[in-house]
């Protein structure tokens, strides 16, 4: 059965995206800051705005908003992206991806607050803001 295609180009929508099989493959630090790299490259290019987003090691959550593209057309961009970056031998994405358009302040709000306490309910950190592989980190950077 084919997946319909998702037409609106105007909101913000909570992602959710998971990897082939639910395989761990966000667990290894180097594809993770890959994957973010990839996001924020896009980000960047003004392809959309990122207000909120977690990696963990089996899927990924974000809050964003497209600009002038369907939210199909800037997941592809973003699974795509990091897929070719990859350059992988195996399936990195499940087919699809679970989105629901933000409808208020309020919404956003506690589905922003989901994303930062993915972690945290996973049990992968005590405190959002220590996740290094989320926008709730303060962690200093290397970079």
């Amino acid at each position: 059965m084919a997946i319909p295609q998702r037409t609106a180009t105007t909101g913000t929508f909570f992602i959710t995206t998971i990897t082939f099989n639910r395989r761990r493959l966000f667990q290894v630090p180097a594809n993770a800051e890959l994957f973010l790299e990839t996001l924020q490259h896009y980000r960047t290019d003004g392809a959309y705005k990122l207000h909120a987003f977690v990696v963990m090691p089996d899927h990924v959550h974000l809050l964003l908003t497209p600009n002038a593209k369907t939210i199909s057309q800037t997941m592809n961009l973003i699974k795509g992206g990091f897929s070719r970056r990859l350059a992988s031998n195996f399936p990195i994405w499940q087919r699809g991806f679970a989105d629901h358009l933000i409808l208020n302040a309020g919404h956003f709000e506690s589905r922003r607050l989901y994303i930062h306490q993915n972690p945290v309910r996973a049990n992968l950190t005590t405190d959002p803001e220590l996740y290094p592989y989320s926008s709730a980190c303060r962690l200093p950077t290397n970079k």
